[in-house]
């Protein structure tokens, strides 16, 4: 059974499952890697959701402020033998809800072109392709998406 638990960037489950994010990133971005790894720094993120099948870590997302008006989706990562399970979609519209519950009205985030199936989950939740924003513009790899809330 899938459950899905609010929490910060300092809970134990998240911080195991950061490294393994990392590591699926670093072999699908190869050289890009490091200009990405900058933006997805960890410490003092307020709002990060951890999913568990039958209580095993499974998968995480958080955000961040970005605007008065939006956050940005980070970290979003399930383990690969429990992908196809429903998890990131779990995880996202828990992001989304808290996001909204906090006043927001709207989402941002920046995935990859070698991450072809973070496009369509994020695709299927709502998101559409905006200009790429802030340290993304003009990166090429980089895909910008938004959702309204």
């Amino acid at each position: 059974m899938l459950h899905l638990v609010r929490t910060t960037s300092d809970h134990p489950d998240f911080r195991a499952l950061v490294p393994l994010l990392d590591q699926e990133l670093r072999a699908r971005d190869g050289a890009d890697h490091a200009f990405y790894a900058q933006f997805n720094k960890i410490d003092a993120i307020r709002h990060v959701v951890v999913a568990y099948l039958d209580d095993v870590p499974t998968g995480c997302g958080a955000f961040k402020p970005y605007s008065d008006e939006q956050v940005e989706i980070k970290r979003m990562f399930v383990q690969p033998t429990h992908r196809g399970q429903g998890v990131a979609p779990a995880v996202l519209a828990e992001l989304e809800c808290w996001a909204q519950e906090l006043g927001y009205h709207g989402c941002v985030l920046e995935t990859g072109l070698k991450q072809p199936e973070a496009i369509r989950l994020y695709e299927k939740s709502g998101y559409h392709r905006i200009s790429n924003y802030g340290q993304y513009s003009g990166v090429e790899n980089s895909v910008c998406l938004e959702k309204a809330l």
